[in-house]
């Protein structure tokens, strides 16, 4: 494990989460990094919607590539890539896939486990298989859970963190570095997640759920914050462009 990738996976503390105000492409990456970020990560969806195009790998593996190597080369920080679900059809195509954005300076990935455009979760031994391909390369691996994806917290949060949990022991086992457990904004879960996961736990931070302080305090060690800042960016440049061409001032 090279230095950079030893100094990213350092900072995933609980109860001192490193957060992450999730970039698109270079110039989203000086931005951040100019605000004091202590690590970048690209987010998919926004990645993809910068160029106009929808997420779940449309954006190819070479582009993604690129723009990765355009973000390392600007900044110094370690940077993460979201490779979404692995851009392959098995493990050796992950595996490969995973060692070019390691060949091109990133420190870690984060790898989902369901397979784009499919709402099934992988089979855990499946989803095992990939993270293992991916681990091998040396790069963190942040392993996505999808097990609350378009699932009630406050009605089955019970069986679904068990469920959460369950798959958090087998990626760990196949050298995930930590757990990413989007769509849950329930403080109990979140809490219980951090308490029993054998992974440090990464949140998606939701305006409608706990504070960043709060997530911190439930023993969350990585907070995302995905394509919030890209759709953020993007609803500010419309509205200045209907200032302006309503004849009106913009805010700049």
């Amino acid at each position: 494990m090279n230095g950079k990738i030893q100094n990213f996976g350092e900072l995933h503390v609980p109860g001192k989460p490193l957060i992450l105000v999730n970039i698109w492409d270079a110039g989203s990456a000086i931005a951040v990094a100019a605000a004091g970020a202590k690590a970048l990560a690209t987010g998919s969806y926004g990645v993809a919607g910068a160029q106009g195009i929808a997420d779940g790998e449309a954006f190819s593996l070479d582009d993604a590539i690129a723009n990765l190597e355009h973000i390392v080369a600007v900044s110094k920080l370690p940077v993460s890539i979201d490779l979404e679900a692995g851009y392959g059809d098995d493990a050796d195509a992950v595996r490969r896939s995973v060692q070019r954005a390691y060949n091109a300076g990133a420190s870690g990935i984060n790898m989902e486990d369901r397979m784009p455009g499919e709402d099934r979760l992988l089979a855990p031994k499946i989803a095992a298989e990939r993270l293992a391909a991916a681990a091998s390369s040396g790069l963190w691996v942040n392993a996505r859970c999808d097990v609350f994806r378009g699932q009630s917290a406050e009605d089955d949060g019970e069986s679904l963190t068990r469920q959460v949990l369950d798959r958090a022991q087998i990626y760990a086992d196949a050298g995930a570095g930590s757990l990413f457990v989007p769509f849950l904004a329930d403080a109990r879960w979140i809490g219980a997640i951090c308490d029993a996961s054998p992974l440090p736990v990464n949140i998606l931070f939701s305006p409608d759920g706990p504070s960043q302080a709060e997530l911190a305090d439930l023993g969350v060690a990585r907070i995302s914050h995905g394509h919030q800042p890209w759709l953020a960016a993007m609803n500010w440049l419309t509205g200045q462009a209907e200032k302006i061409l309503g004849g009106d001032a913009p805010d700049y």
